[in-house]
């Protein structure tokens, strides 16, 4: 498959990529210049040797995409959905993003967001995309790791559920993952949070976590 990246040069977008070119995907790393596009694409190359990657602005490289994965901090999501909406028509697009700002003496703080996610407020930018939203709980450091499984459950939320098969089979390739189907796009402000409390458990106890779901059928 072609998975795109747009914001693809930050650690998450990045870890990601890794792992889905050493899956044997075409990954192509988006920014919003150029320049830094085929920078991240770049960090893919040398992580993955043979992979097949290519970088460039976020508008080149949803192109033809298969896969379209949302990995940028949440102030910059309306601004670059208002610019990519007509291009991401018709795609599947996952929403890798997490609403949250560093409050000092506190940690990670989830924000209420008006839209309910950041996963629903993509789905009302994109009425004609395939929106779900994933990966938001996984260890950009693990991920970048190939030499180790990552060890995780990826909650897969949206209301297409041939979008949601498509996106567990992606986290199911992913060594040490599991894809859970997390249902309907609104669970996704649950998963959404849980990322701020993992970030803060990271820092208490030196070390990355991440979450499994126990009592799942097999």
């Amino acid at each position: 498959m072609r998975l795109a990246f747009v914001g693809g040069t930050g650690p998450e977008g990045l870890g990601l990529a890794i792992r889905f070119a050493a899956a044997g995907h075409h990954v192509a790393i988006g920014s919003r210049s150029r320049e830094r596009g085929e920078e991240g694409a770049a960090t893919v190359a040398a992580a993955v040797p043979d992979a097949s990657v290519s970088g460039g602005g976020n508008a080149d490289v949803v192109a033809g995409a298969d896969v379209v994965f949302l990995t940028f901090p949440y102030a910059g999501q309306a601004p670059t959905l208002a610019a990519l909406a007509d291009a991401l028509a018709g795609t599947l697009v996952c929403d890798v993003v997490a609403p949250l700002e560093f409050v000092r003496g506190t940690g990670a703080v989830a924000l209420d967001v008006e839209g309910g996610s950041a996963a629903e407020e993509a789905a009302a930018a994109l009425p004609g995309a395939r929106v779900v939203s994933a990966f938001q709980n996984m260890s950009a450091e693990k991920l970048m790791d190939l030499a180790a499984p990552v060890e995780a459950d990826v909650l897969v939320c949206g209301d297409d559920r041939e979008a949601r098969a498509t996106v567990i089979g992606l986290a199911n390739q992913i060594a040490g993952v599991r894809g859970v189907d997390g249902g309907a796009l609104s669970n996704s402000r649950y998963v959404e949070m849980l990322t701020s409390l993992l970030i803060n458990l990271n820092r208490l106890h030196k070390t990355q976590t991440s979450i499994r779901i126990a009592g799942l059928p097999d």
